[in-house]
């Protein structure tokens, strides 16, 4: 005896799962909206604690307090500069090391692939990393968010396959013509692997423009803050100086959550702005170097 029932050409297993979908999906975007219409409340009309589906007044005030601020701004700063200078430098040091293993003839090849591996599985902790960040003087400084993170063992072990994938013809009759390695790396490696490029460029900036428990104990100046540490201070540490600075005005005082919203908003804007354009190379970085022709 068959318990499916048909309904349309769908089965209720079928209708479970299809509710389930909907039923998480709004539970996602609910506080989505709740965030954007908070920050778009005006000030005059915002109920505390009541929620808000749409604005119903919308206003732009929020955003020109938070953005006239500066420690938004500072934080903003601080984000993009590691952000830009961090990628660049991710880009660098991980590609030039992969295409190093790919190398078997190099010098002491399987000991540095077995490193490679062996800090894949096992790491060093919190307080071993941060004395040695406090051992280079890299403490309170954007540095110490870009040195300890040059590269990882999974971006290295991904990289090299991509590498590897590649047809060696083409090095050896660069070779051939009289390039040196590092030309055949330039002229000939680089440009057949703008995909890989293309696709670890976003991985690592959306790694560092979230960067968040790095900051919070290797940076204790306020003024060095990434976005990320403000806005947890925000939301958080309501009665801390970071809200002092962004909620309080001696002739328009503005409430404090929808600063709090408003900042949030603009911290996740240029990530919700390049995901839609680039998600693509998100989805083929997935298979880089899984598959060999």
């Amino acid at each position: 005896m068959s318990f499916v029932v048909r309904r349309k050409g769908l089965t209720l297993f079928d209708w479970v799962n299809y509710s389930l979908v909907i039923l998480i999906s709004l539970a996602c975007i609910f506080p989505f909206l709740y965030v954007f219409s908070v920050s778009f409340t005006d000030p005059q009309v915002y109920v505390p604690l009541k929620f808000y589906l749409f604005p119903e007044k919308w206003s732009l005030e929020s955003y020109r307090y938070i953005l006239s601020t500066n420690s938004f701004l500072n934080s903003l700063k601080s984000t993009v500069f590691i952000t830009v200078v961090g990628t660049i430098l991710n880009l660098i040091v991980s590609f030039t090391m992969a295409y190093g293993l790919t190398k078997k003839s190099l010098p002491g090849h399987k000991w540095m692939m077995g490193l490679v591996i062996f800090t894949l599985v096992f790491s060093a902790g919190i307080v071993p990393n941060y004395l040695l960040v406090k051992e280079l003087g890299l403490l309170n400084s954007y540095w110490s968010m870009i040195w300890p993170n040059l590269t990882n063992a999974w971006s290295l072990i991904v990289i090299k396959s991509f590498l590897e994938s590649l047809p060696s013809e083409l090095e050896d009759s660069g070779k051939i013509d009289g390039c040196t390695d590092f030309q055949v790396f330039m002229r000939i490696v680089i440009p057949l692997s703008m995909p890989a490029i293309a696709t670890f460029t976003l991985f690592f900036a959306v790694g560092h423009w979230n960067a968040y428990f790095n900051a919070l104990i290797y940076l204790s100046d306020s003024s060095k803050w990434t976005l990320q540490l403000l806005i947890k201070t925000l939301v958080i540490d309501s009665n801390s100086v970071a809200v002092a600075q962004a909620g309080a005005s001696d002739e328009n005082v503005v409430p404090q959550e929808t600063i709090r919203m408003a900042s949030i908003v603009l911290a996740m804007l240029p990530i919700l702005l390049v995901y839609p354009f680039l998600q693509k190379h998100f989805a083929k970085g997935v298979m880089l170097g899984s598959i060999k022709g």
